[in-house]
């Protein structure tokens, strides 16, 4: 079935993948030791790249013309426990990623960009300089999984009430039972 305008999925797909086999060797050129890891397969291919380089990245990603990425649309983030003892040791210590989508709407592609984060108090500079959009974007991750996004002008929370106690869309979150004197629900 065909999307709004005749834009089909697979149409999507191939657009996505035809960006970043032309965005993603530019980007390697520039950053090729920060470039960890790269799929090209699914709607959204993606790279991951280091976070001590991650804010010079974004900047380039913004300010080179081949990119002109003036559009931060999403940031989301993804926790993965640490593995058990009986599954496969060589696996991460568990760790939480942030996902970016940047857009250059004048040149109309998007790049998806990971960061790799350790579960223990993650941290990563704040893009809220270069996209405004951001802002409540990485209150949002802050708030709900505990990122802390280095040099962010308003770090607070944004949708938990200030004094809420720990991350609720981290997967080892416990609920409390109350807040506050409230017996809490949860369906």
């Amino acid at each position: 079935m065909s999307a709004p305008g005749g834009s089909t999925q697979a149409a999507r797909i191939a657009k996505g993948k035809a960006d970043a086999e032309r965005l993603f060797p530019l980007l390697k050129e520039k950053f090729a030791a920060a470039v960890i890891e790269e799929n090209l397969e699914g709607i959204d291919p993606w790279l991951v790249v280091d976070a001590a380089v991650f804010l010079d990245i974004c900047r380039h990603l913004n300010e080179d013309a081949a990119f002109d990425c003036d559009f931060l649309s999403l940031i989301s983030t993804v926790d993965y426990l640490p593995k058990d003892a009986s599954e496969d040791a060589s696996e991460d210590a568990g760790r939480v990623e942030v996902v970016y989508f940047f857009e250059s709407t004048t040149k109309r592609h998007r790049l998806c960009v990971k960061v790799k984060l350790p579960r223990d108090n993650p941290s990563i500079p704040s893009v809220e300089s270069i996209w405004k959009t951001a802002n409540w974007h990485e209150r949002e991750a802050f708030d709900l999984m505990g990122i802390h996004f280095e040099g962010h002008p308003n770090l607070v929370r944004i949708l938990c009430a200030e004094d809420w106690v720990g991350h609720p869309l981290r997967k080892d979150y416990v609920f409390p039972e109350r807040v506050n004197g409230i017996k809490n629900i949860v369906y």
